[in-house]
């Protein structure tokens, strides 16, 4: 079901209305495997990021959704979960601890399946228009999965009104980089060092490919007022991760059987 709802939905619907409402462009498609499992992980500037990603590249990709949005209690709710539902999307549990760490699981179904996987490592869209620092998720799944990460670059992807209240936007692109492999450091998904390493490594990729100033800090405590503006501007690194140091392969004084 899933996979049939999602082909109808994309070529019937939101592939012709987004090209021909926003006409977007695409750079490298072709860093895309055309078949198994990989991790796109993109920046998140606005709410049509996840329907233009998905209706823009040629193979299946699913966005794991906010568990609340499956548990709509008024009509909208409830069409919105059976769409999500329909296409497959997976709910991720935002909370912390051990339930956002049970959803990563349940989410790596995908990869585990072969398939596409999108996400977006700030957690959050951007507060203004900036990359923010990454949560570790995308790191964890690619440990666990020995998927490679895709980097994504959402370009002018910001939404504006249009005539009747139609949203539209402006000379919108989508820049895919070059996959990124981690498997020297497969089983290490418990070693904070690696997955911070990591997951600033996929945001520096990120950076580069869409010109964002980056800052140091995490957009949701920007979103929650934690950070003034001068705090803000202290945070402003010429790119993610600098000055860390590239964690050894093996764990130092592990023995070969471990």
């Amino acid at each position: 079901m899933s996979e049939m709802a999602y082909s109808l939905f994309k070529r019937l619907l939101f592939r012709p209305a987004i090209v021909g409402l926003w006409r977007p462009w695409v750079e490298g498609d072709e860093n895309i495997p055309a078949v198994g499992p990989a991790l796109l992980a993109s920046n998140h500037i606005s709410a049509g990021d996840t329907v233009m990603l998905p209706a823009m590249i040629r193979r299946r990709m699913v966005f794991p959704a906010k568990s609340e949005a499956f548990h709509g209690k008024d009509l909208r709710s409830r069409v919105v979960a059976w769409f999500l539902k329909a296409v497959g999307m997976h709910p991720m549990d935002r909370s912390g601890g051990r339930a956002s760490a049970e959803s990563l699981t349940d989410v790596s179904e995908v990869l585990e399946q072969g398939d596409l996987l999108g996400i977006y490592p700030e957690g959050t869209r951007s507060p203004d228009g900036r990359l923010y620092k990454g949560k570790t998720g995308v790191a964890r799944l690619t440990l666990h999965s020995g998927a490679p990460v895709i980097p994504v670059a959402m370009i002018n992807s910001q939404l504006v009104k249009g005539p009747f209240g139609i949203p539209l936007m402006r000379k919108p692109g989508i820049r895919i980089g070059r996959p990124l492999d981690f498997s020297e450091y497969r089983g290490r998904d418990n070693d904070r060092e690696v997955l911070r390493w990591i997951t600033d490594r996929v945001m520096a990729a990120i950076a580069e490919l869409s010109g964002q100033e980056y800052v140091d800090a995490y957009g949701t405590s920007v979103k929650s007022g934690n950070f003034t503006a001068e705090q803000l501007a202290a945070k402003v690194l010429a790119r993610p991760g600098l000055g860390a140091r590239k964690p050894p392969a093996e764990v130092p004084g592990a023995s070969p059987q471990d």
